[in-house]
């Protein structure tokens, strides 16, 4: 009978040990690592689909940046280059101008992760003074997704 007993509780707290955790909201990518792991990795960069959130945007040139900082040129910024030769067709899907539509809003983006020399403009001429950011450049409309 105690055979019975154990194998049975046994049985029980396995059952609950074994109830998988289920999150309806999406996992954030740990920014910090990320920029490290890109920086370790550096000119390659880190393939892979990521989790960002945006907080910040702004457009030169044509191309739309969407950055997970409010300050572009934080250490712990991640941004989201859209190119723009994509601009019109993410407008189109969202209604808005991806400039506008993104802000506040957690995205997954597939790509390669970088770090790039960004050069300081000094009258229109570049300095010889830089620093780093990182970026994933988004070619596609399919890379990038709305999470919540």
């Amino acid at each position: 009978m105690i055979k019975y007993i154990i194998l049975l509780l046994i049985l029980v707290l396995s059952a609950c040990n074994s109830t998988p955790e289920v999150t309806t909201k999406p996992t954030t990518t740990d920014i910090v690592q990320l920029i490290e792991k890109a920086d370790r990795r550096f000119p390659e960069g880190v393939r892979g689909t990521f989790q960002i959130p945006i907080k910040a945007s702004g457009t030169i040139r044509g191309t739309v940046f969407l950055n997970s900082d409010e300050d572009y040129r934080h250490p712990e910024n991640i941004t989201l280059a859209l190119s723009p030769a994509i601009i019109d067709a993410l407008s189109t899907t969202y209604g808005s101008s991806p400039d506008k539509f993104f802000i506040n809003k957690t995205v997954e983006v597939k790509g390669n992760v970088k770090r790039i020399k960004t050069y300081f403009y000094k009258n229109g001429k570049r300095t010889k003074k830089y620093y780093f950011q990182t970026h994933i450049k988004v070619t596609e409309v399919d890379q990038i997704r709305v999470l919540s």
